[in-house]
């Protein structure tokens, strides 16, 4: 199972969003630091779920980053989120 699929099944479960794209950007940051050569290094996720409506951005982030679980966010080097 590829991280993408890890991460998208921890926030359906976590967060049952509307909708959610995880999009691998690791390839843009090939060389730069934190690129560990895995091609899994650099994430975006676009996401909306009514388990965000109402909490600040801090809280949506925590909230986010709690679904995913800090198992998946320690082989993360960047997390770019997108809240719709």
């Amino acid at each position: 199972m590829g991280l993408d699929t890890e991460i998208e099944a921890a926030l359906k479960a976590g967060l049952a969003p509307t909708h959610l794209e995880v999009v691998n950007e690791s390839h843009l940051h090939a060389g730069h630091a934190g690129d560990d050569g895995s091609g899994e290094s650099h994430w975006r996720i676009v996401i909306a779920a009514p388990a965000l409506a109402g909490k600040s951005r801090v809280a949506r982030h925590r909230a986010i980053h709690s679904a995913i679980g800090p198992d998946i966010i320690g082989r993360l080097h960047a997390l770019a989120i997108e809240i719709r």
